[in-house]
């Protein structure tokens, strides 16, 4: 990213949840824990069903007396839906503010040239009042700013940064081995580690219980993850969801998301799986990434 890029995602939603209660509603539920998520720091976090299958993923980030939840906007609606479920009485207020906040991200660079930045995933300070934050999924990924709208270019003016099409952010984040988009094409289809939430710091083994937390528990302790969701490289033809994906006959993974930025749910222990081979799937011909972040 050049460093006097800035990327207005206009594509991501926002959340707001406050009240007496919303500190004890979100551990209960997240696969991260709460209690890290500060003034000072933010963090990745998803929200799974109870057989720890994957539903959404955001990040979590501390605003005055709550907290606003960055969330792929096609997910807002139904993200919203499901904490509205698990309310029932809780003390606690949920807002879709997507009409009114923004979210910004530049380089890392840029990041690091904010009085008080700090080389820490999560990292988090307040710029003319709203939160700015380096990723805490990956620091490539840059700084991140949630920011009224009302105050977006002036803001914009003042950091002497340049508004820039956003498919330049998402080509790295996807080539960096993170799904940002079209993430309503993962539900219910494979586990939440499977997402690789563990090593993008969305995942906490040490916290309490939380929604699908057994299952997530289960796989790690007994080191029963064999599949992975990694990025795909379309070489020719036309990808199809849900399609297999074939080393000869043998199937070792299925496209989940075909669209501009394809990824696969591929079985990454398999003898049949090597990252510099040419694979199948039916009218396609691909390649699979590996990120070097992953082991």
């Amino acid at each position: 990213m050049n460093i006097n890029n800035v990327y207005i995602l206009e594509d991501r939603g926002i959340l707001f949840i406050q009240g007496s209660d919303t500190k004890e509603f979100l551990q209960n539920l997240i696969t991260n824990d709460i209690d890290k998520v500060d003034e000072t720091n933010s963090c990745f976090s998803s929200l799974l069903t109870p057989q720890g299958k994957y539903l959404f993923d955001f990040l979590v980030v501390k605003h005055k007396k709550g907290y606003f939840i960055d969330c792929e906007k096609k997910q807002i609606e139904e993200l919203f839906k499901q904490l509205n479920i698990y309310k029932l009485r809780s003390d606690i207020e949920i807002l879709n503010l997507s009409n009114e906040f923004v979210v910004a991200a530049f380089s890392y660079e840029k990041f690091m040239l904010f009085d008080g930045a700090k080389d820490l995933p999560g990292n988090t300070f307040k710029y003319r009042e709203d939160p700015v934050f380096l990723d805490p999924r990956h620091k490539k990924l840059g700084g991140r700013h949630i920011i009224n709208s009302e105050k977006l270019y002036l803001s914009l003016k003042k950091l002497e940064l340049k508004s820039t099409d956003s498919g330049e952010y998402y080509k790295l984040s996807y080539e960096l081995g993170i799904s940002q988009k079209n993430t309503e094409k993962l539900m219910n289809k494979l586990f939440g580690i499977e997402c690789n939430f563990e090593e993008l710091n969305g995942i906490d083994f040490n916290k309490g219980c939380y929604v699908g937390q057994e299952i997530t528990s289960r796989i790690k302790l007994r080191d029963k993850l064999s599949k992975r969701l990694l990025p795909v490289q379309l070489i020719n033809g036309k990808l199809t969801e849900g399609a297999p994906i074939k080393n000869n006959d043998i199937e070792i993974g299925k496209v989940l998301i075909n669209n501009q930025y394809p990824f696969a749910i591929v079985k990454y222990l398999s003898d049949y799986f090597d990252r510099n081979t040419q694979y199948k799937s039916e009218n396609a011909l691909l390649k699979i990434m590996k990120p070097k972040w992953i082991k």
